[in-house]
């Protein structure tokens, strides 16, 4: 998320007022300029606030979610147990060993809508922040895949210096899971969410998500209700099976981490629904939405 423009961000608000998305639009940096990025000083100014980022307090509490049982529900929904053992309990401990012996599967993490780390300082923050996370969930940095389609080729060269791995297509959020998989969506627009949703609709897939990003009952607060409901249909009807947990947020650091939750889906939860709401599942439109809040792909002709 970035405060010059780049998509999937959130501008700057006053308190009690709504959140909106800013519109499209191509970054204002020229491209010779972004080429000439120090990358090396780059990465020491990402590195340097990862420092002071780790001495917060409520840094502390966010990484605590990724060892707590609320993350390990995830990992444990992968392991599919032998029909012979249905009725012994297998429990994890804090590093998602399981005491039967068996390890859960390890996560791994898609970070879409980071913005331009390279010029806006709430961007630094969040990508800060997600390296502290992939530490504190043992998760390798070749194993998140960050993607915005406003990177420029000097912020992907940083990334991939620092370790991740760097998407080349733009996904708009659609992305199977079939491992238990952390999403990291910093203030993104509500249809990269849902379609996210969608893409992994089902009682099998949705346990294995795990998202780090805006609180779905928050989107639905600060929206007219039927047209929430008409344009985002799958965080519509997620809403009542997921759980959220609120993440704090320091005063000074507002316009950077506040409302943001972890959200996982429980399968005693999901199974609670009709089987009728997995069946074949519309991918969505969004015919309505002049302003859709995400880029997308280009089509080709």
């Amino acid at each position: 998320m970035s405060d010059t423009g780049e998509e999937w961000q959130v501008a700057r608000r006053r308190k009690g007022a709504a959140r909106k998305s800013k519109p499209i639009q191509v970054s204002s940096h020229s491209s010779c300029c972004q080429e000439q990025l120090d990358i090396g000083k780059t990465v020491k100014r990402i590195r340097d606030t990862v420092s002071e980022l780790r001495s917060e307090e409520f840094c502390q509490l966010w990484k605590g979610h990724l060892s707590s049982e609320q993350l390990l529900v995830a990992g444990s929904a992968a392991l599919s147990k032998p029909p012979e053992n249905r009725d012994t309990e297998a429990t994890t401990d804090q590093l998602g060993n399981r005491r039967d012996g068996r390890q859960c599967p390890q996560l791994e993490c898609v970070c879409y809508g980071l913005g331009s780390f390279s010029s806006c300082v709430s961007a630094r923050f969040q990508l800060a922040m997600l390296l502290l996370l992939l530490d504190a969930g043992q998760i390798p940095l070749r194993d998140c895949s960050v993607y915005d389609p406003m990177f420029s080729s000097g912020e992907r060269d940083v990334l991939r210096e620092l370790g991740l791995t760097v998407l080349t297509e733009n996904e708009e959020g659609k992305h199977l899971v079939t491992k238990p998989t952390l999403f990291y969506l910093m203030h993104c627009g509500k249809a990269l969410y849902n379609n996210l949703l969608w893409k992994n609709w089902s009682t099998k897939c949705l346990p294995l998500t795990i998202i780090i990003g805006n609180s779905f009952t928050g989107m639905m607060d600060r929206t007219i209700e039927r047209e929430f409901k008409r344009d985002y249909s799958y965080i519509t009807q997620a809403v009542s099976v997921c759980e959220e947990g609120q993440l704090p947020c320091p005063s000074r650091l507002i316009d950077i981490f506040s409302d943001t939750a972890v959200i996982t889906f429980p399968t005693s939860n999901l199974n609670k629904l009709p089987q009728s709401t997995w069946a074949e599942p519309p991918e969505p439109k969004y015919q309505h939405c002049p302003d859709l809040e995400i880029i997308q792909r280009e089509t080709k002709s």
